[in-house]
């Protein structure tokens, strides 16, 4: 624990953040290692991490929470494959909460021919996470990360359990945390596999968008998308960090350092718009996990079918295996009804499954 020094110090900063001085990059780095190695008390943790979030992160401070992130607390696994690896992930903490998407878009991609080294984590908010749902559907979330480096070498997938790649500071703090921080933030934005080389990010709120690719540029990553989907017919302000069938996407595309804004919507995907109520949570894990697994299994012509071959085409896209949404789409779909998809949850089990 901090000595007397360092508690006034933290303290001092924590004032000063509340009252609107940014931190350099360094500054920042330095502050989130003492959030992460537990060097401050609980309760200037907390104060810390929402008067940084209130007062709203700059890009160099985020850059710098992902630096001590990174170094401190993100555990490796390495590839042999060469060529794309894609992540697909969201950073929660979204107003409007739909089916869980980047899970079942994930094994739809990777039934592509994508590699997919996918992150998740149990729910912040909402009803469930990637990690609620594939412990529901058969993976051990407690296996060694050397089984989801075999998992991704063999089959060209793995999922990364935050709680098992993340050492000690942001799996402690998520599993107390029930409010939104700068680490919704940088903890999609972790490259627990150093060979991924694109990313589909969803984010929470349309200015996240732009935050999430600032970051990604500052740390290198080549290719990225950040959507924030939107339903026709509400306030623009609420949305789902995916790409929504629901209404427009606003997106911010990332390739070879240089970005581009954007909106979508589902007939850029060759697909027709839906009521929201057809996309959103239902109302456990339990019934969200059942919803993937009948798509999986045979129920390819319905809208979360196609949210979920919609999310997989951008993923496709990005990694550029497709000149278009549209091509992706039509790509995702032929490997979800060819029983492809359902397949790599299969492969998946059989490496990081329970035993």
């Amino acid at each position: 624990m901090a000595l007397e020094t360092q508690l006034r110090e933290f303290g001092r900063l924590i004032c000063s953040i509340a009252a609107g001085r940014f931190m350099s990059r360094q500054e920042s780095a330095d502050a989130y290692r003492q959030v992460i190695l537990n060097e401050q008390p609980e309760l200037q943790q907390g104060a810390f991490l929402m008067a940084h979030i209130a007062r709203g992160p700059s890009t160099e401070e985020l850059s710098g929470a992902w630096d001590a992130l990174d170094l401190y607390d993100t555990e490796k696994i390495h590839t042999q494959l060469t060529g794309p690896v894609c992540d697909i992930v969201g950073t929660g903490s979204d107003p409007l909460k739909t089916v869980n998407c980047s899970t079942p878009a994930a094994l739809i991609a990777a039934a592509c021919g994508l590699p997919i080294a996918k992150k998740g984590a149990r729910l912040v908010t909402g009803v469930s996470g990637a990690s609620d749902i594939f412990e529901i559907l058969g993976i051990d979330l407690n296996a060694p990360l050397v089984r989801a480096e075999r998992a991704l070498n063999q089959y060209g997938l793995c999922y990364l359990p935050g709680e098992s790649f993340l050492k000690s500071g942001w799996a402690r703090l998520i599993q107390s945390m029930r409010f939104t921080s700068a680490f919704n933030i940088i903890g999609p934005l972790t490259r627990p596999c150093g060979q991924t080389n694109s990313i589909v990010i969803g984010a929470y709120a349309p200015h996240v968008c732009d935050q999430l690719i600032s970051v990604l540029k500052e740390i290198a990553m080549p290719a990225a998308l950040a959507p924030f989907g939107r339903v026709e017919g509400m306030d623009p302000a609420l949305g789902m960090d995916e790409f929504s069938l629901a209404g427009p996407t606003r997106v911010v595309e990332l390739r070879q350092s240089k970005k581009e804004i954007y909106d979508v919507t589902p007939q850029d995907f060759g697909l027709k718009p839906v009521g929201f109520s057809t996309i959103a949570s239902r109302g456990t894990a339990q019934e969200n996990a059942q919803v993937i697994l009948e798509v999986l299994s045979g129920q390819y012509d319905t809208p979360a079918a196609n949210f979920f071959c919609m999310n997989a085409a951008a993923a496709l896209y990005i990694a550029d295996l497709v000149p278009s949404y549209s091509k992706g789409t039509e790509m995702a779909k032929e490997a979800l009804s060819s029983g492809k998809a359902l397949e790599k949850l299969e492969q998946l089990k059989e490496i990081q499954g329970r035993v």
